[in-house]
């Protein structure tokens, strides 16, 4: 029986992506509610029928204290029996059933799989932007919405059919039963209702902004202490744990305060809500027993309209934190939706085919890339290298290597001009395919929080465990590798290196991510630093290797330790985005320019990369 609703709707069923989500709220809370139609009218068809059947329960209890007084007990028994039994046993039989039926429909097929489906699609959304969209951002708070939003979404389902459907059907079930005992008892109800509604509506104009307000500062919380957290070699090594906390403290302070203003809001909704309440009661019952002094209403309507009002006043609490809690989930929601709504700015085109890599020849014509500012990136670059040619890439920091080099793999797009790969432009062909053609080894080497042969293995995941300790060992990591073990206990390929790597040297990250790129085998490959963090024994060895990896490939190598990248085809000198030198390496020393001032400067292979040359 549970395994049946907890499959009605299916969270991971096909869909099509969109790179425009909606911007407001309730289409995109639509979206993701479009595969659940059938179980959100089945689960507001039960609420109504659950509470129906709670008003008839206390109209039922009116007529039998009616029928309790209208005669003597064996008189009553003989004559009633039959309906008595039948009200019993529906008691005990089917209001269960219904009631079942309801709570199955809520907690087994709508909550766990609606704020499912909303986490793996926002999820999915996010992931297809760009690089530079995730370098704009915290990822601390990226993973926040992301966490966030979905547990409020359902929350905000959940209130709609546990309190909303419910208490408006209890509500006109209620007018219906006091209108058949006595159309004046409707008046104080309406009355009441009246003052309720203006109550609500001042809570929930304040509380979605006020919830808004504190998620946002909740978020930002999040982002500064997990940027904290994940720069912690920096926040030691430079001695700013005090700093650090009271960068946090501000954070945490505008949260509780945000939070604080967000409970006042409470706090007025109470004391108004007791009052209302009171006043209910007093009209309703008070108006019932003048009616029944006055012989116009039985004891029984008395009993059904007390019982009536209680009930309201045990629920006009219960509805109030509801829409509250509605309100304040549909705050979270739109304070994610700032993230998850983005639209996708760089999409494969409509017509977008594979790339189709025969040779691997690579032209840059006419780039340019600014990244939005004007200035800074490239200017009006062109280059062509040749299928099987390796160039060196060199400049100072800020000359655009990386730029270029990112531009290639499609992380942005550029402002103008255009980069082909054997004549096929970089942004008509699909992203995915682009990038497995290309392998990659940077400075900074990530690794995933993954064991070490999950790290390897990412890429080419269907290698065989031979072909992945044959690219440790090109890489020369299998020896360290043997002999890592993690806290968990686990040792070798099967040890987890931590988040980024940390549990590792920056040297045996870099070889292992060389592994990585060697199990790849990509025809066009690019090295940023890839030898950077090695020290000068490993770097020798590591040097064969990468010379055996570029043969018959395409290869760019950015490189401020010159050594690394004498022995390439040509050498191509950036300075301020622009190409100003490019040759072999004695021809350029023969130009006697900017690339032979940067390696007469060099001490130990390096080149003056933050010395402007004069």
């Amino acid at each position: 029986m549970f395994r049946y609703f907890e499959t009605l709707v299916d969270p991971y069923e096909p869909y099509e992506a969109t790179d425009r989500p909606p911007r407001k709220l309730l289409p995109f809370m639509l979206s993701y509610a479009r595969p659940f139609r059938k179980v959100f009218w089945m689960a507001a068809a039960l609420a109504v029928i659950i509470a129906a059947v709670e008003v008839g329960l206390i109209y039922y209890m009116g007529r039998v204290v009616d029928l309790l007084g209208s005669g003597e007990p064996d008189q009553v028994w003989s004559t009633h029996w039959l309906e008595l039994v039948l009200a019993a046993g529906f008691i005990l039989l089917i209001r269960p059933v219904i009631q079942m039926l309801g709570v199955l429909t809520l907690n087994n097929a709508i909550l766990p799989n609606f704020g499912t489906l909303v986490r793996w699609r926002a999820h999915r959304q996010v992931m297809r932007q760009s690089v530079g969209w995730f370098e704009n951002d915290f990822a601390g708070r990226i993973s926040n919405r992301i966490m966030q939003t979905p547990m409020s979404a359902g929350e905000a389902v959940f209130q709609v059919f546990d309190a909303i459907t419910f208490a408006l059907s209890y509500l006109i079930g209620a007018a219906i039963l006091l209108w058949d005992a006595d159309v004046r008892l409707l008046l104080p109800l309406v009355i009441w209702f009246g003052l309720y509604a203006l109550l609500v509506r001042w809570t929930m104009q304040r509380v979605g902004p006020a919830s808004k307000a504190a998620s946002d500062a909740r978020s930002k919380v999040t982002g500064r202490v997990v940027d904290s957290y994940t720069n912690i070699h920096s926040v030691k090594l430079f001695a700013h744990h005090d700093s650090e906390l009271d960068y946090a403290r501000e954070a945490i302070e505008e949260a509780r305060e945000t939070f604080a203003k967000e409970m006042r809001l409470y706090t007025i909704m109470d004391v108004a809500l007791v009052i209302l309440n009171g006043l209910l009661i007093i009209g309703v019952v008070g108006w019932a027993i003048l009616l029944w002094r006055n012989g116009a209403a039985t004891v029984g309507v008395v009993a059904a309209a007390t019982a009536l009002t209680l009930r309201l006043n045990a629920m006009t609490g219960w509805i109030m934190w509801a829409l509250s809690t509605f309100f304040r989930s549909l705050g979270v929601v739109a304070e994610g939706m700032e993230t998850i709504a983005q639209p996708i700015e760089l999409t494969d085109a409509a017509d977008a085919e594979p790339l189709a890599l025969t040779e691997g020849e690579i032209r840059f014509e006419t780039v340019s890339h600014h990244y939005g500012r004007g200035a800074g990136g490239l200017d009006h670059v062109s280059l062509t290298v040749k299928a099987g040619e390796k160039i060196g890439l060199i400049g100072r920091s800020g000359a655009g290597k990386s730029t270029l080099v990112k531009l290639l793999l499609r992380f942005y797009d550029t402002e103008g001009g255009e980069i082909l790969i054997d004549g096929q432009d970089v942004t008509k062909v699909t992203q995915e395919s682009l990038r497995r053609a290309i392998g990659m080894v940077q400075q900074d080497s990530s690794l995933l929080h993954r064991s070490v042969r999950e790290n390897i293995l990412y890429g080419r995941p269907d290698a065989s465990e031979e072909a992945m300790i044959a690219a440790a060992k090109r890489a020369e990591a299998h020896e360290f590798i043997l002999d890592l073990q993690d806290p968990e206990g686990r040792r070798g390929y099967d040890a987890h290196v931590g988040e980024r790597g940390v549990k590792l040297s920056g040297g045996q990250r870099q070889r292992v991510a060389l592994a990585r790129v060697i199990l790849k085998d990509a025809p066009i490959l690019v090295l940023d630093e890839a030898t950077s963090a090695l020290d000068s024994e490993v770097e020798a060895a590591i040097q064969h290797t990468l010379y055996g990896m570029m043969e018959g490939k395409t290869v760019i190598a950015i490189a401020h330790r010159l050594s690394t990248i004498a022995q390439l085809d040509r050498i191509v000198v950036l300075d301020d985005g622009k190409i100003v030198e490019e040759g072999t390496h004695s021809g350029l020393l023969a130009m006697n320019g900017l690339y032979a001032r940067f390696w007469n400067r060099q001490s130990g292979g390096f080149i003056g990369t933050e010395q402007a040359a004069e």
